[in-house]
């Protein structure tokens, strides 16, 4: 994923593509998002107050440098059907 989403998005997204229900609910993709953000993997941000319009303004999340990169290892090693982390190695 390029560019800046919104975790609704990114559920829906998440839906549609494994009709999977196990982070969208109660929560549980806000918390891993912001666990993810701790580790430094995304960035987040409130949007801008003028592209609200009449809905509750969304926070923003993008991928840092290092989220880029953890995100295409991932991506690297489901492609050659090797093991995913869920979490950097530590440094």
């Amino acid at each position: 994923m390029h560019g800046s989403f919104h975790g609704f998005g990114l559920a829906q997204a998440m839906r549609e593509q494994s009709g999977s229900r196990s982070l969208t609910g109660h929560g549980t993709l806000y918390k891993a998002l912001g666990r993810l953000e701790e580790f430094g993997l995304l960035a987040s941000r409130w949007e801008d107050p003028a592209a609200a319009e009449g809905r509750p303004r969304r926070r923003l999340y993008e991928l840092t440098g290092e989220g880029a990169r953890v995100a295409e290892q991932g991506h690297a090693g489901q492609a050659s059907g090797g093991p995913r982390r869920a979490t950097p190695e530590p440094a």
